[in-house]
């Protein structure tokens, strides 16, 4: 196994690498602001327009650095969703170094800072990449298809939140107003409601289409609906969050990820009950709570267990609740691990 020596050579993919340059990068919809070091040593500060002909200057830029290739330069960002997508392209296309990280997880490595701009963000963020550069994770794209499930699901819920809005308040009119006031408001948005619902349609048929054209997705999707509970619209957000199971492979890393990991809190003396973190992916939790919830009530086993942890043992309902959403992930990974369907009747055999 390797040995690290020197903290600027770093093992990736069972490659050595060694970064001379780290360029944080502050993406924002009309701009970006880059911060340049070499080694802990800020060279400059450039700001240019959010367009890939103004990226491809910057990058001829900086090839005329002395020693500067984009084989030993690493380029870091925070997730800023769609405004991203230029950057990446250019680099990608470079074959450039890129370290796409969570805007909490810097953030964090901040401690309490005060003074905000994008100029200081970009120089955090080359010091993040600097400082942590023996932890680099480097980005690869997703694959066309998952790409595609992951604004479908992402229209979808627009779409869901769009009718929510609307429904609403006629719900309420129905209750507390007249009947005229009611059926006017009601004719006022019928329309649109009924062109939500179409959309709404269409949407789940792209998402089902796409995955049964796919063989990887629809082998995995059909692994991960076996596990009782589980349903078509949180495999899909699984299949998408892990990428195919390619980003996250450890349950444990998953649970954390979705915040249904409990983590104690000891200190000294004092002995605090395990608590999830609320640092978290709230729609992968939800989901997972509603999942746990079919489960309770469709699984047998599921609802021996919630049943003996609530009425016999007199646990508190969220936390076995909790529980029931980690073993469900537990599941998952483990049918996909296996490349074999959850079988509820399974029975270890001994030797």
């Amino acid at each position: 196994m390797f040995k690290q020596v020197n903290l600027d050579l770093l093992t990736i993919n069972n490659k050595v690498m060694e970064f001379t340059y780290f360029i944080g990068t502050d993406v924002s919809k009309n701009k970006l602001d880059f911060a340049v070091m070499r080694g802990n040593t800020l060279l400059f500060h450039k700001e240019i327009a959010n367009s890939q002909q103004d990226i491809i200057l910057f990058i001829k830029e900086l090839i005329k650095l002395p020693e500067f290739n984009l084989a030993n330069a690493v380029f870091c960002m925070e997730h800023t969703g769609i405004y991203n997508n230029h950057l990446l392209a250019c680099l990608y296309k470079k074959k450039a170094n890129i370290w796409l990280e969570a805007a909490l997880q810097i953030k964090n490595s901040w401690g309490n800072l005060r003074g905000k701009n994008d100029k200081v963000d970009a120089i955090r963020i080359a010091d993040y990449a600097y400082t942590k550069r023996d932890k680099v994770r480097l980005w690869r794209p997703k694959r066309e298809a998952v790409q595609q499930l992951s604004h479908l699901t992402a229209a979808r819920t627009r779409l869901i939140e769009a009718k929510k809005m609307l429904k609403t308040p006629l719900q309420e009119h129905d209750s507390f107003s007249s009947k005229k006031i009611a059926r006017q408001s009601n004719s006022m948005c019928s329309h649109t409601l009924k062109a939500i619902d179409a959309d709404l349609e269409k949407t789940e048929k792209s998402i089902d289409k796409i995955i049964a054209a796919d063989a990887e997705l629809k082998r995995l999707f059909n692994l991960i609906t076996s596990v009782s509970g589980i349903g078509k619209v949180t495999a899909t957000q699984i299949l998408i969050t892990t990428n195919e199971f390619k980003d996250i492979r450890n349950p444990k890393q998953y649970a954390c990820y979705a915040g249904v990991a409990p983590f104690t809190d000891d200190s000294g003396k004092i002995k605090k009950k395990a608590r999830v973190s609320h640092i978290a992916n709230k729609k992968v939790k939800t989901l997972l709570h509603m999942s746990a919830l079919i489960a309770i009530q469709h699984n047998k086993d599921i609802k021996h267990y919630y049943e003996r942890k609530v009425n016999q043992e007199k646990k508190n309902k969220m936390s076995v609740i909790n529980a029931i959403r980690n073993k469900l992930v537990l599941r998952i990974f483990a049918c996909v691990n296996h490349n074999s369907p959850y079988q509820n009747n399974y029975q270890k055999l001994v030797a």
